[in-house]
C-alpha cells in the first residue's frame, strides 16, 4: 500500500511543481513588465532632460517655424514682384513723352 500512496503523491507533487513553476513564471513576467515600464519612463525622462540641456527644438516647433518662414518668403517674393511692377509704371510715367518734346507752335 505504500507504493500506491507514493504514486499518487508523486503525480500530485509533479502537478503542484508545475503549478508553482507556472506561478513563478507569471510573477517573473509581471516583474519584468513593471521593470520595462519603469526603464522606459526613466529613459524618457533622461532624454527630455538632455533635450532641454542641449536646447534642442521639438519637431512640431521646427515644422511650425519652417511653415512661417515659407509663408514669409512667399510674401516677400510677391511684394518684390509688386514693387518691380510699380517701379516700371513710375518709370513709364516719368519718361518724357515723344509728343511733349514737340513745341505747340510748330505746325
Amino acid at each position: 500500500m505504500a507504493n500506491g500512496s507514493e504514486g499518487s503523491e508523486g503525480r500530485g507533487g509533479k502537478r503542484g511543481l508545475f503549478d508553482d513553476l507556472a506561478g513563478m513564471a507569471g510573477g517573473a513576467f509581471s516583474v519584468m513588465a513593471a521593470m520595462r515600464t519603469e526603464v522606459e519612463a526613466m529613459a524618457k525622462a533622461q532624454t527630455e532632460a538632455m533635450v532641454q540641456r542641449l536646447d534642442l527644438v521639438r519637431r512640431e516647433d521646427l515644422d511650425a517655424a519652417l511653415e512661417v518662414a515659407r509663408r514669409a518668403r512667399e510674401q516677400a517674393e510677391a511684394l518684390a514682384h509688386r514693387v518691380s511692377e510699380l517701379e516700371a509704371r513710375v518709370a513709364a510715367l516719368e519718361a518724357p513723352r515723344e509728343d511733349a518734346s514737340v513745341p505747340d507752335d510748330m505746325p
